[in-house]
């Protein structure tokens, strides 16, 4: 993957995590100011990078749209469904590349979607295993495992064995 490609993949996940409520405004505005460092360009995006930190939370709604469509990425409205899971999946990214630590992807995932997100469950569920680890046989690492296994799962689009009829997502 190029640092191009790269780029846009943080930027494409920043703007998800805005749109759920994950991150701020200003991580917006410094997700594309790295993209244009990266070689990421639009006239929008420009616009977006240049925003100060108090400016993003005004600006950031209404130029965030137009960044996504000049630049062919996907924008999701503030709690949609398609967003939720995209959301679900950035947060395993950040998991991958090691912007999170197992336990912390499990509780975010299980604070914003609770049981009710399908594609979040199996992290909800892990995350109320942390709470009785040392009730039980299962060790840290195990749990730890298994919850890198289903961001894996979750960024790569792989299917859950246990639930066949999921459709499979893209790969990034």
């Amino acid at each position: 993957m190029t640092s191009i490609e790269a780029a846009a993949d943080d930027l494409q996940d920043l703007a998800v995590l805005w749109s759920s409520g994950e991150v701020r405004a200003h991580d917006v505005v410094e997700a594309a100011c790295a993209a244009l460092v990266a070689g990421l360009d639009s006239p929008a995006l420009r616009m977006l990078a240049g925003c100060t930190r108090a400016e993003a939370e005004y600006d950031v709604p209404d130029l965030l749209p137009a960044v996504l469509g000049e630049l062919g990425l996907a924008f999701y409205p503030r709690g949609s469904e398609a967003g939720q899971d995209a959301a679900v999946r950035a947060l395993a990214h950040q998991l991958l590349a090691g912007r999170l630590t197992p336990r912390e992807l499990a509780l975010r995932a299980h604070q914003r979607f609770g049981h009710e997100l399908p594609l979040a469950e199996r992290l909800a569920e892990l995350d109320d295993e942390y709470d009785i680890i040392g009730y039980g046989d299962r060790t840290l690492a195990q749990l730890d495992a298994e919850v890198t296994a289903e961001a894996q799962r979750l960024a790569y689009g792989w299917p859950d064995p246990d639930r066949p009829s999921q459709h499979r997502a893209s790969h990034r």
